[in-house]
């Protein structure tokens, strides 16, 4: 265990950069900041590389966290690294994840294309963890995984089931080779969310905030769906569109 004090501190500067994609990128590692994120982060296979601990918080005494590179650190040095205005004083740094290849032929998945703002990235995870589904597969454009808003929208889901960067177009193809149902969401040719039957497995394409889901995606897919609007709103928010759908699609489900 180490103390550090100052925010000069050649470690802290390091912690600091991982703020910036670039140094996440470069370095394989990011940062979480709070009890419930490295609790989650603790209760997962993920590899904890620090433990950070201010100085005037205490470790709940339930957390296993033997063995654990541990720094003590200042509340000025706690806040330098923070990504957040009130730091609740304890964080972690982490390896990102690698995840061994998976049966996708049983597979329900979260396609995500070109989705730009973090806390709609980070809910659809979350959404996608509570309704149990396989994986996510974040397209070219997403926000990326590690960025703090991110990791906070997913409320540590983003420990409870693979995530994977790809190429959705490869991917698209993979899943419909393995027999697996692929919705897009698009509301130019497509079909009211509630008329159909839904196929099992299957992978929920959504899209871009503003100009949804790639035209050339939507044309690989096995159908799209679109979610009716009653009122005056021009579109649904992306994440609740896919909370809609994702919930429809597994109660209804028939297999293929």
């Amino acid at each position: 265990m180490k103390r550090i004090e100052s925010v000069k501190n050649p470690q802290v500067k390091q912690w600091k950069k991982l703020l910036t994609k670039k140094e996440r990128d470069k370095t394989g590692h990011f940062l979480i900041e709070g009890f419930h994120l490295v609790e989650e982060a603790l209760k997962s296979n993920i590899s904890i590389i620090q433990l950070i601990v201010d100085e005037n918080k205490a470790i709940p005494a339930t957390w296993d966290v033997s063995g654990l590179p541990m720094a003590i650190v200042t509340e000025d040095v706690m806040k330098t690294i923070s990504d957040t205005e009130t730091p609740q004083g304890i964080a972690a740094i982490c390896e990102q994840f690698s995840y061994d290849d998976m049966d996708w032929a049983q597979a329900n998945v979260l396609l995500i294309d070109a989705v730009q703002d973090p806390g709609n990235v980070g809910t659809m995870i979350r959404t996608a963890d509570a309704a149990g589904m396989d994986a996510v597969i974040l397209g070219e454009g997403c926000a990326d995984l590690y960025n703090p808003k991110v990791i906070r929208a997913t409320q540590g889901s983003l420990f409870h089931l693979p995530i994977i960067r790809g190429n959705l177009r490869e991917w698209i193809e993979r899943l419909q080779a393995e027999n697996v149902a692929v919705y897009g969401t698009a509301l130019e040719n497509g079909e009211d969310y509630r008329r159909i039957k839904p196929l099992r497995p299957f992978a929920l394409l959504v899209g871009n905030e503003g100009s949804g889901v790639h035209k050339e995606l939507l044309q690989m897919t096995t159908k799209n769906l679109y979610i009716p609007i009653y009122g005056q709103a021009e579109s649904l928010n992306v994440a609740v569109a896919a909370g809609i759908l994702l919930y429809h699609l597994r109660e209804g489900i028939v297999k293929l």
